[in-house]
């Protein structure tokens, strides 16, 4: 007879209840607190970028999340079509580093009304194209602790004059991510 058993604990209602163990339920409410946080954070972002896509009638805007310092990715979007989907796109392998880092924590603006004509350097306009890129609008989201990401709108199929007014609204949607206590918790 093979006696390699392990025996198996059985647990009962009382030995989880929260007067003897308050740490499992202090555990349980961190691991609840920080998931509602996050639905919080994503259900803001999903309803600014698509609010920004349809006041703007643009085909894309995304939220590019730095998850480390300048490591990033696309985790949002809003599509005027699925066709245009760069969904966890990084970027170019060099794309971004402190230099334009520091210009977007000072508050940098960057709006190209044509790629093709805009003084870009041509890995980057070559970037912007595998991306069926024409037009760009790129605001900073920044937060207290630094820079959290950027909120981009992108037209693909023609170029795209920038109005004060278009600006003003990408700033707004970046204000209000910026100052979300569910962002900045996260």
């Amino acid at each position: 007879m093979n006696r390699n058993f392990r025996s198996v604990r059985i647990h009962s209602a009382s030995e989880f209840d929260s007067s003897s163990n308050g740490h499992y339920d202090k555990g349980l409410k961190r691991i609840l607190d920080r998931l509602t946080t996050k639905m919080q954070r994503d259900d803001l972002v999903r309803q600014t970028t698509n609010q920004l896509r349809e006041l703007l009638q643009v085909d894309r805007v995304v939220l590019y999340y730095f998850y480390n310092q300048w490591d990033g990715q696309v985790t949002f979007e809003s599509l005027s079509s699925q066709e245009f989907s760069i969904l966890g796109s990084t970027g170019p392998d060099d794309g971004f580093n402190d230099e334009y880092a520091a210009m977007y924590l000072a508050g940098r603006v960057r709006a190209i009304a044509d790629i093709e004509l805009e003084p870009i350097q041509p890995c980057h306009r070559d970037f912007l194209r595998s991306l069926r890129v024409r037009a760009n609008l790129i605001i900073p989201v920044l937060i207290p602790r630094g820079l959290w990401g950027l909120l981009v709108a992108h037209h693909c199929q023609s170029p795209r004059g920038w109005s004060q007014l278009d600006i003003q609204l990408m700033q707004q949607g970046s204000q209000t991510l910026a100052t979300a206590p569910c962002i900045l918790e996260s």
